[in-house]
């Protein structure tokens, strides 16, 4: 059974959001279509409280992508993004939601980030997603969305060690760093991840 994760599909992080990834937006009409291929689609969202500790204006002195070092640790300090309750963080508007059956929220505890939608960056506290797949008898896990070098790539590094078939869908996620998402591309496989094209997708 093929499950297809969309991953933080919200304002911030489109142009003109509080952390933008480049052309973010145009990938949402692909994510659409490629949503009817799946036996389960599910979505994450970043939901971060006020004043959580991923945000510069949380660190006295601390500029935005600073990287400090946090409860052991290492964490790149964002700009204040999907902020519980604010429009920022809600699900983009031309995202179809119509077959999302769960959405999986993340970013909740103020100490800790949280890029995966599996775990929070210190594996402390599952979200309860792998959990949530496996009973809805998912074996395969196809992830998308934003920002394809953090939060996707997490969450398809926590896919394969949680033992599902897991591939990455490249041309519908967009990254804040093209190199970064080489590297984690290459990460990825070399754990046992796939990287896959929609045209490989539509339809099947």
């Amino acid at each position: 059974m093929k499950a297809l994760l969309l991953i933080d599909v919200q304002n911030d992080f489109v142009p003109g959001g509080a952390l933008a990834v480049p052309e973010g937006n145009q990938i949402i009409p692909l994510l659409n279509q490629l949503q009817p291929s799946f036996d389960l689609v599910v979505a994450t969202q970043d939901w971060h409280p006020r004043a959580h500790k991923s945000f510069a204006s949380s660190h006295l002195g601390q500029q935005v992508f600073n990287t400090i070092e946090l409860h052991g640790l290492e964490q790149v300090l964002w700009p204040d993004h999907c902020v519980q309750g604010t429009p920022g963080a809600e699900l983009h508007p031309d995202l179809d939601t119509s077959r999302v059956e769960a959405i999986f929220r993340k970013g909740t505890n103020p100490e800790i980030d949280s890029y995966s939608g599996f775990y929070d960056n210190g594996h402390q506290k599952s979200t309860g997603l792998g959990d949530y797949l496996r009973g809805k008898g998912a074996t395969q896990v196809y992830v998308a969305g934003l920002a394809g070098d953090y939060c996707v790539y997490f969450s398809a590094k926590d896919a394969v060690q949680a033992g599902f078939e897991t591939f990455l869908i490249e041309d519908a996620s967009r990254p804040i760093s093209p190199e970064g998402f080489q590297q984690a591309k290459q990460e990825l496989q070399r754990l046992g991840g796939h990287v896959v094209q929609s045209s490989a997708l539509m339809g099947t």
